[in-house]
């Protein structure tokens, strides 16, 4: 047998184990995919109308009780004010990682703007459409939504930043590339990045298994993908070891975010501030 035979027949043994590999893991093996489409970015009003949300004295007041909590500051001294630029947040979409032909690598979840208290305290106001409006359904802690924005149009200038928060990592997509934006992201995707091609790859090998409808999701397992409230499909955070997570916000019978309690997580007990219906909660890192 010749070298060459020899190196053929490896080769095949090779493709061979990788789709036993696959078949056992029940992912079958994704083929080169069409480059992924371009999520659609929100309408100008709708941006201006979640501004218009997030600063109205009813939201300032529930911020400044935000920022007062833990005795951190006085509430009467806490004075919020609304700064830069609000912002789409897109998450990793059930589609591509399923490997659906041409999907986007990430779908709008949220608008997010930015708070600052008297003290410096940032916190990032969530809002999303509901009932034909856009209303504040979140409040967080950090400025993660707007800070990784502006990284990313640095970085790679008109790609889609979106996050993975199965792991709680932020990605900046355009083309062929994805880029790292945080520590989580080069740990998962290495510091000079990936082409689309490899991500998908790897997303749908981690959670291809835990797709809306699949046996995993039916258990109601964290970390996966579930219907959150039933119909949403969007990721949902593992509830241990991230410093920033958060439950994805239900949708909407229109298909857009729906209303969520402001609450957050300061150790064991979760200040309600009393804005919607579904409780939202971020948990620290250990």
């Amino acid at each position: 047998m010749t070298n060459s035979d020899h190196s053929r027949r490896n080769a095949a043994r090779a493709v061979a184990a990788g789709a036993l590999t696959a078949a056992l893991l029940g992912l079958a093996p994704l083929a080169h995919a069409a480059p992924p489409a371009t999520p659609a970015p929100p309408p100008a009003a709708g941006l201006a109308e979640a501004r218009d949300a997030a600063a109205a004295p009813a939201t300032l007041d529930t911020l400044a009780r935000f920022f007062a909590r833990d005795g951190a500051i006085a509430q009467g001294r806490a004075k919020p004010r609304i700064e830069g630029a609000t912002v789409p947040v897109y998450t990793l979409a059930p589609e591509f990682v399923a490997g659906r032909d041409g999907a986007a690598v990430a779908s709008l979840d949220f608008l997010a703007s930015t708070a600052v208290a008297a003290d410096g305290q940032r916190a990032s106001v969530w809002t999303a459409r509901t009932g034909g409006d856009w209303k504040v359904v979140n409040i967080a802690t950090g400025d993660d939504e707007t800070r990784y924005a502006a990284e990313g149009a640095r970085r790679l200038s008109g790609g889609t930043v979106f996050r993975e928060p199965q792991i709680n990592a932020w990605y900046v997509q355009r083309g062929d590339r994805v880029l790292p934006l945080d520590e989580d992201a080069v740990r998962a995707i290495g510091a000079e990045g990936t082409t689309i091609d490899a991500y998908r790859a790897r997303v749908h090998r981690q959670y291809g298994d835990k797709l809306p409808g699949s046996t995993y999701a039916k258990k109601g397992v964290a970390g996966g993908f579930e219907d959150n409230a039933g119909n949403t499909g969007n990721p949902v955070a593992p509830v241990a070891d991230a410093d920033r997570t958060a439950t994805a916000a239900p949708r909407g019978d229109d298909g857009s975010p729906a209303a969520a309690t402001v609450a957050a997580a300061g150790g064991a007990a979760a200040l309600a501030l009393g804005l919607g219906t579904v409780a939202v909660r971020r948990l620290r890192r250990r």
